[in-house]
């Protein structure tokens, strides 16, 4: 696959929090950008910083033979593809398609068989980073999918992920990605009762959390949410029902594959407490305030 350069049209579609931040990198880099929007609002922003708003996904494809895509979910990626008007309808033989959404691998295997049948390249690209990454250009990005694919895209990719990291066949950039979010998550269950510990014995854990990033405690978790757990400063970066989501993904890999996860259902369980006591809107981060919380019951 020849590679994408500077000159070629790129198309946009999802233009959430991640979404917004990855398409006005591209805008600043100079690409043509094509949008796709239900919403004038969502889509106007960047029409005044120079995209062209398309009526369709469909015509995002006839227009761009590179599409992103960054969408909250499986089903929603599969609309925007195969849907009335979806994209599918519009792309050209030769075209590749990059999801960054987060979806289950099967789905992304799916989606990519569809589209390899009309000469359609999807590469299953998930990022992780947060709002910052994504606003200023620092993402991190797994792919799965062919490596001549991922070679032609990485320039224009270059301009909102600081590592763009080849892991294998279709989903498995999906696979990564949700060892990712357990990971992070069990990172973050162990700050959050860290913190519980200290203010259990009288200890500032403002101080604690100083002490241990000087040792190897040290984690980006500790770091950046460490802090909001003590703040209690929950404005979403990366939303509790996102995370619930991908970490639901996770456990679901993991029963098809015979894996046997601890930490990851623990999480998930209390994410989803997070959600259902009507905070699923805050960042994930809150799950450290309701550990919090259950101490003081």
């Amino acid at each position: 696959m020849q590679a994408f350069g500077k000159d070629a049209a790129i198309g946009f579609i999802g233009l959430g929090v991640m979404g917004n931040g990855m398409a006005h990198c591209l805008l600043r880099a100079g690409h043509a950008l094509h949008v796709f929007a239900r919403r004038d609002a969502v889509a106007q922003p960047l029409v005044q910083a120079g995209a062209r708003r398309a009526a369709s996904p469909a015509d995002i494809g006839r227009d761009c033979a590179l599409v992103f895509l960054c969408l909250s979910d499986d089903a929603a990626v599969e609309e925007v593809l195969f849907g009335e008007r979806g994209l599918a309808q519009g792309l050209a033989t030769g075209s590749c398609v990059v999801d960054t959404s987060t979806i289950a691998a099967t789905s992304a295997r799916a989606f990519a068989q569809r589209l390899a049948r009309q000469g359609v390249t999807l590469l299953d690209a998930p990022i992780s980073g947060g709002q910052q990454g994504a606003e200023s250009g620092t993402l991190a990005c797994m792919i799965g999918g062919p490596a001549d694919a991922v070679e032609a895209c990485r320039e224009v990719m270059g301009v909102f992920c600081k590592a763009i990291t080849h892991v294998g066949e279709s989903g498995a950039g999906q696979t990564v990605k949700s060892c990712n979010q357990v990971a992070v998550a069990a990172a973050m269950l162990g700050v959050a009762d860290a913190i519980a510990l200290a203010r259990s014995q009288g200890v500032d854990p403002s101080v604690m959390r100083e002490v241990l990033l000087g040792g190897t405690a040290r984690s980006f978790v500790l770091e950046k949410h460490g802090q909001r757990i003590i703040d209690g400063e929950f404005k979403p970066g990366f939303r509790a029902r996102l995370m619930r989501k991908d970490l639901r993904i996770a456990l679901a890999t993991a029963q098809a594959g015979g894996a046997a996860l601890q930490a990851a259902p623990v999480a998930e369980r209390l994410v989803g407490e997070l959600c259902d006591s009507g905070r699923a809107e805050s960042d994930w981060a809150a799950v450290g305030h309701l550990v919090q919380e259950k101490g003081r019951r």
